[in-house]
Order: C-alpha cells, then sequence, then structure tokens
C-alpha cells in the first residue's frame, strides 16, 4: 500500500501530514477528513460504503461542479451589472473552462493524493481539473457554501478573473469559426484523416476548407484537437475579415 493510502486511509501520525498539505491547499482546517478522502479516491479501487454504494471522487465532483458554477455565476452577477444572460453565461464558461481548471488542479499538485490502482502517469490531462472540482464539493460537504466561496474566490476569482481580458478570450475557435462561416453565408468542411506516420501514437490532421478553399491544417493526437487547432490557424489568417465582419 503507497504512502499516499495509508495517509488517506488512516488517523496515525501520517494521517498528520496529509491534513497539513491540505489545510495549506485549502487555508483552513478541514472538520471532517471523509469529505476528502472521498474526494481523492479513483473509483479503479472499487470502494464501496456500508450500503453498498461506490465511494470515489465522481459524485464529489459533480457537487463541486455545481458549487463552482454558482458561485462563479454570483459573482458575475454582482460585478457586471449590465451583462445579459448570454453574456454571462459566456463569461462563466471561459472562467470554468475545462483547460483553465486543469491548470488549476495541475498547479495545487492534486494527483498526488490520489488512491488509485491506475499508474498516474496513464491520466488524461482532465484528472486535474476533475479533482479540483471533487476538491470544492468535498469544503462544500466539510464546512459548507461559506468556505467552498472562500476557496474559489482565494483560488480562481481574486488570482485570474479579469473581466477585460476575459471579454477578449476565445474559449472555442472552432465555434468561432463556424459561427462566422454561418453568419456569412461561407460553406466550411473538415477533412479529417488518420496520419499516424511513423509515431507510436495516432495522429489525426485536418484541413479546414472554406468556400472550397483550404484554409488552415493541423496535426494532433485526437480529432477533437485537430479539428479546433485548425479553427485556431484559420482565424488567425483570416482574423482582419472576421473582425471587420
Amino acid at each position: 500500500m503507497s504512502v499516499i493510502r495509508n495517509i488517506l486511509n488512516s488517523r496515525s501520525s501520517k494521517d498528520g501530514n496529509f491534513f497539513i498539505a491540505l489545510q495549506k491547499i485549502l487555508g483552513f482546517k478541514p472538520k471532517d477528513i471523509s469529505h476528502y478522502q472521498k474526494a481523492f479516491t479513483h473509483r479503479s479501487l472499487n470502494q464501496k460504503d456500508k450500503l453498498g454504494n461506490a465511494v470515489n471522487f465522481e459524485r464529489m465532483e459533480f457537487l463541486g461542479d455545481a458549487m463552482l458554477s454558482a458561485i462563479i455565476a454570483a459573482y458575475l452577477f454582482k460585478t457586471v451589472p449590465g451583462g445579459n444572460e448570454g453574456y454571462l453565461t459566456k463569461m462563466r464558461s471561459k472562467i470554468v473552462s475545462r483547460k483553465h481548471l486543469n491548470e488549476l488542479g495541475k498547479d495545487l499538485n492534486l494527483i498526488e493524493f490520489v488512491q488509485t490502482n491506475i499508474p498516474k502517469d496513464q491520466f488524461g490531462a482532465n484528472i486535474h481539473g476533475n479533482l479540483f472540482e471533487a476538491l470544492i464539493g468535498a469544503i462544500y460537504g466539510d464546512r459548507g457554501y461559506k468556505y467552498a466561496k472562500k476557496f474559489v474566490y482565494e483560488r480562481v476569482i481574486n488570482p485570474y478573473v479579469d473581466i477585460e481580458q476575459l471579454e477578449g478570450k476565445v474559449i472555442s475557435y472552432k465555434s468561432l469559426l463556424i459561427e462566422w462561416c454561418q453568419k456569412t453565408k461561407k460553406t466550411f468542411n473538415y477533412e479529417v484523416y488518420e496520419d499516424s506516420g511513423n509515431e507510436e501514437v495516432k495522429h489525426f490532421a485536418v484541413k479546414l476548407r472554406i468556400d472550397d478553399r483550404v484554409v488552415a491544417k493541423a496535426r494532433a493526437t485526437s480529432k477533437k484537437k485537430a479539428e479546433e487547432q485548425a479553427s485556431k490557424r484559420a482565424y488567425y489568417a483570416l482574423q482582419d475579415k472576421i473582425d471587420i465582419e
């Protein structure tokens, strides 16, 4: 059994190390450590409670996602009194984007505390954001809304949220390109084909055609990433026209 698992599963002297690390991350002392144990338990352990219910961070992640969304929504509602529903929704999406949450979870090195039967280097990038949301869920379960809000303000809003910068931040270049093409009645098509080359990891190549002209190409380890990268390159190639129209 790993050191981290011993820390999480016992109230021994090792448990004190987890308390110290957790308190440093949270900025306050947790009351009920069991909430945080769940927030760092991966489903690969197949743990169950006394009633036979699965115990892993996914339920905490669900709760944390809802709490984070509510706290950010309330912040934007008060901070931008002139923003309509569409504006506020877009701004919230930019703040809680998967990329941003992954960066937050990675910065806190939350993966260090995960209990799992899967090698940690096999997890995808989203594990960092998932754990960040699970941690917020654990905070809410342990200390309530007030402390969850305090954590979100200190870790998300105060250091990273700048309304003016967010207004100019693009979440999805593909969505932006499609919206522009539809608005200007231009045809568009993403031609996707497998392109492994001599590499062990499978890659996909994409050609983005607008009005039957290839305007950008890209390669990535998934179709979605390749399409997004091609869209980003197309956006910068056509930025003058897109911004004017």
